[in-house]
């Protein structure tokens, strides 16, 4: 696979990067070991604490310089990668900050003779598979966490992305991280499975599509190795009857529009109350025709380009056989009349079962809408589906919006809100969305060794005598 920046606004080749060596994996895999080891016999904390609050001010002092980069790299809204840089130093910040407590030894109760706790040690060197819509977020969202640790991490970063990676080492390094706590390789798929196969490695975390998890997880699984998957969504957006449409109106079109709909939790299913159905769709569809495409730089862009031409592609061809089966354009679905890979905001309608639309993830600038009848109709519909990342639910009362979200079958659920990604809120989904989470406490325990260690003074083999001693 070639590592390459085609800047999807202009359509120009930017750069292209060789791909890795095995010298150079050779050499990347025993630095990294090496920094394991050093780290599990120096524990180091609140250095790497230290360090962790250098990462999140030279992410704010370059700023600018970042986010123009990722702009290139993959046509995001300057505004929003700059959004995201700065979602980044929050995050190193909040594990330099709580990393330390979330990691000290938990205590049991129990009726072994002594005393009894888990305590909470780095396994070995991550290797991190990554996207490239959220180019330093998805990085930072299992680097920061797993630097806490002391588990040193190999990034394979998107091929379209290159730029974006290396700059996030660049930083990462500036800020006086070790060699090896991050290093970055252009790989090929082959050679990421051989870098899981290495028992140096004892953890994979994923970002990506269905089909990249099923691959690297089939390797993870071969060499038994603990790993997270993070994956596709067809997040629904629930409307229930009693919603308050101006706030509805707000926040749906930002929830499919945001980062050009190119978000796993990207709102991809709008289901709607019957009596506020025909009001929605008129209030989307003003949103939709009123963004402006343009170069991603400016600050009067509201529609930013795809990430390339191929996606772009893809997902024209998924409208098309959206159409071809039946769905209705209630709006969109025409030509941009600029260079860059643009695709209009469309709304699909009269969407049923049969249609592959139904169950195909759009990424992209696409709303599904669908009416119901009922509340029990909405949730049934949300839940009808293989993926469950994410999920928005609309209430005119709060509590109630909640009790319908508790019956939603994904990993998370907002509530009269815009969805949001902060460092102590857990992500992950279930179904084909994947398993794991990612960031907040549970996120830090992924790659983690939870060992009981049980002390006595003195051995009490009543309980052997007892018959309550059992072992495999």
């Amino acid at each position: 696979m070639a590592y390459q920046t085609v800047n999807p606004y202009t359509n120009e080749v930017v750069k292209t990067y060789p791909n890795a060596t095995t010298d150079q994996i050779n050499a990347a895999l025993a630095v990294s070991d090496n920094l394991y080891h050093e780290w599990r016999k120096n524990d180091a904390m609140e250095k790497r604490a230290k360090i962790l609050l250098n990462i999140a001010d030279e992410f704010r002092q370059r700023k600018n310089q970042l986010a123009r980069i990722a702009v290139t790299d993959m046509g995001k809204l300057y505004k929003e990668a700059q959004g995201e840089v700065e979602l980044c130093a929050m995050i190193a910040e909040y594990f330099a900050k709580h990393g330390a407590e979330m990691l000290k030894p938990t205590p049991i109760q129990t009726i072994a003779t002594g005393e009894a706790e888990v305590q909470k040690h780095a396994t070995g060197i991550i290797m991190a598979v990554e996207p490239w819509n959220f180019p330093y977020y998805q990085i930072m969202r299992v680097f920061a966490p797993n630097f806490m640790v002391g588990n040193p991490m190999i990034l394979k970063d998107a091929s379209n992305t290159p730029g974006s990676a290396e700059a996030f080492v660049n930083a990462v390094q500036e800020a006086g991280a070790p060699i090896g706590s991050l290093t970055n390789l252009f790989l090929g798929y082959d050679q990421v499975s051989e870098i899981i196969a290495d028992p140096r490695v004892q953890g994979v975390a994923l970002t990506g599509s269905e089909r990249g998890g099923r691959s690297v997880a089939v390797a993870a699984a071969e060499h038994l190795k603990k790993n997270t998957m993070e994956l596709g969504g067809m997040d629904a957006f629930i409307v229930l009857e009693d919603a308050d449409i101006d706030e509805v109106a707000e926040i749906a079109w930002r929830t499919r529009l945001y980062n050009a709909g190119q978000v796993c939790t990207s709102s991809k299913r709008f289901i709607v109350a019957a009596n506020l159905y025909d009001e929605f769709l008129s209030r989307l569809k003003a949103k939709f025709a009123a963004v402006v495409p343009g170069d991603p730089m400016k600050a009067s862009t509201t529609l930013a380009p795809m990430n390339s031409k191929k996606a772009k592609e893809k997902l024209q061809s998924q409208v098309a056989e959206a159409i071809a089966n039946g769905a209705n354009v209630y709006y969109g679905n025409e030509p941009i009349d600029l260079p860059g890979q643009f695709f209009m905001p469309t709304i699909l309608t009269d969407i049923d079962k049969n249609n592959p639309a139904f169950r195909t993830e759009m990424f992209g600038p696409v709303a599904q809408v669908y009416k119901v009848n009922s509340e029990s109709e909405a949730i049934d519909l949300a839940n009808d589906s293989e993926f469950g990342l994410g999920g928005i639910v609309f209430a005119g009362d709060a509590d109630h919006g909640a009790e319908v979200a508790s019956q939603i079958e994904t990993g998370m659920v907002f509530v009269n809100n815009f969805m949001a990604s902060l460092p102590e809120l857990p992500f992950g989904g279930i179904k084909k969305s994947g398993y794991g989470r990612e960031m907040s406490e549970l996120g830090m325990m992924a790659f983690v060794n939870e060992q009981l260690i049980v002390k006595a003074d003195h051995p009490d083999l009543s309980n052997v005598a007892g018959g309550l001693v059992a072992t495999d």
